[in-house]
């Protein structure tokens, strides 16, 4: 459980530094634009290796019930990873999907971490999926509070769907496949949809 909550404390701490723009400029002042974003990799990987080993040896050492999620939930959670990899796909590419979520990657980790959240039962799952919505939703209040934030987003206006939304659903939904069939399992050792 410690590597866990030391993984989340240097990932999401040092995401956190971006959402403390006073922090970070004193950084970059200090360190350099490079050194800043040299210090920023090093720390976030080591922060996400520690994390994603730390939950496998919360889940080997047994897990931790908190709660018995009932089986239907497992099911909206597959639903609910769709859009995410949607979200993803669009990026910060202009269109009408962007106009609308403004800020995609947020709000893919949203529905990600509440999704897990409703799945998981553990308190392994608690804590990370917990820590990357508490994060994804001080992010996104600190953005809409940044100067020119209001201005920023008015600019974008009322875009027509279009071909960058189109190609952006279209590889949403084959990687949402690919993970949900083949890499989920492969990469999480945890199979979303079973064949019986």
């Amino acid at each position: 459980m410690l590597l866990l909550i030391l993984g989340l404390v240097l990932f999401l701490g040092m995401h956190a530094v971006t959402i403390t723009r006073g922090v970070r400029a004193q950084l970059i002042e200090r360190l350099g634009e490079g050194g800043y974003k040299g210090l920023y990799l090093v720390v976030s990987i080591i922060g996400f290796v520690l994390l994603i080993y730390g939950y496998g040896v919360q889940r080997a050492a047994g897990y931790t019930p908190v709660w018995d999620p009932p089986v239907w939930t497992r099911h909206l959670a597959l639903l609910l990873n769709l859009p995410i990899f949607i979200l993803l796909a669009v990026g910060k590419r202009p269109g009408k999907i962007l106009s609308l979520v403004k800020h995609p990657m947020l709000l893919a980790v949203k529905i990600w971490a509440s999704a897990h959240l409703i799945a998981n039962g553990d308190l392994g799952s608690m804590l990370l999926f917990g820590s990357f919505l508490a994060w994804a939703v001080m992010a996104r209040i600190s953005i809409k509070r940044r100067p020119g934030e209001i201005a920023r987003t008015a600019a974008m206006g009322r875009v027509a769907f279009g071909r960058s939304d189109a190609i952006a659903i279209g590889v949403g939904l084959v990687a949402y496949i690919v993970f949900a069939l083949w890499l989920h399992p492969l990469l999480i050792g945890v199979p979303v949809i079973t064949r019986a």
